[in-house]
């Protein structure tokens, strides 16, 4: 494999199917045992594939059923090819000989049970990191931001896909929200000196990417409360997956290999590198 190619599509068209995903794995395994590479995305929301993640560090959840829907959004976790690569990654980590350990990822859109998620998960992500650098900053973002998030079934409920008027994205208290996404990315951005590099310098370019992130969700939201035609919506996604594509090498520091199919089965691997792609697509 060339050590210059950054980003390799392979393509599969079926949701469910599990012949492609076998076939995924095997390629996988190979690439980690013969070619060094060391991280692995695939189409699931990239905030719920933190628990993936902790669970083949071998911390977090102790079995696979409390991350197959917790960590893998879609109810993809439910396949067995899905289980049978997370349980191999777990097995590889585990291992003291593998120095260096293999990492798993999303890159889809935060979703929920059945369509674009609450963003409270995403705001959490910020608010957290910015009470390590300012606690009173973020106490005060969170005191205005928690009433106006409301209940996360509201934001997910099946009804408003026959009536659109049901969606949050509409309302008052989600317009306010953009506002507020704006406000801590313009406040993360101040505090980008001092803490885009250093000690918090991971954390930071963490925090960052979920607030965009959060932006983008949002923008979702209102499209859709609004009548928006699948088009656009689906562009709004493919976005925001190529964000947090280019998130992910940057955070690897990787050159990679994604599987993806041309309409939205997308499946990642990564390999280490010494240099930064600065989000090279």
């Amino acid at each position: 494999m060339p050590a210059t190619v950054e980003l390799l599509g392979f393509g599969e068209a079926l949701h469910g199917g599990e012949e492609f995903l076998v076939l995924r794995n095997r390629l996988f395994r190979q690439l980690v045992t013969d070619h060094g590479y060391r991280a692995l995305a695939i189409e699931s929301s990239l905030p719920k594939a933190e628990a993936v993640n902790a669970y083949i560090a071998g911390h977090g959840a102790s079995r696979y059923e409390d991350v197959a829907d917790a960590g893998i959004s879609h109810g993809f976790g439910q396949l067995t090819a899905n289980r049978e690569l997370v349980e191999w990654m777990r097995q590889y980590n585990c291992d003291p000989a593998n120095a260096t350990k293999l990492r798993f990822y999303g890159f889809d859109i935060p979703i929920g049970t059945i369509g674009a998620a609450s963003p409270r998960q995403s705001f959490e992500h910020v608010l957290a990191f910015l009470a390590v650098i300012d606690e009173r900053r973020s106490a005060t973002h969170r005191q205005h931001i928690e009433p106006l998030l409301g209940e996360e079934s509201a934001w997910d409920n099946p009804a408003m896909y026959s009536d659109r008027s049901l969606s949050l994205g509409g309302s008052q208290a989600t317009g306010e929200l953009r506002l507020a996404i704006e406000d801590l990315i313009s406040e993360l951005r101040i505090q980008g000196p001092g803490f885009g590099t250093g000690e918090h310098a991971a954390q930071y370019s963490e925090a960052l990417h979920y607030a965009i992130m959060t932006r983008q969700l949002l923008n979702f939201h209102v499209a859709f409360a609004r009548g928006a035609g699948q088009a656009e919506l689906l562009g709004i996604r493919a976005t925001l997956m190529a964000d947090n594509l280019a998130f992910i090498l940057e955070q690897e520091r990787t050159a990679a290999r994604y599987w993806r199919s041309p309409i939205t089965a997308t499946y990642s691997v990564a390999k280490r590198s010494s240099r930064s792609l600065g989000g090279r697509l």
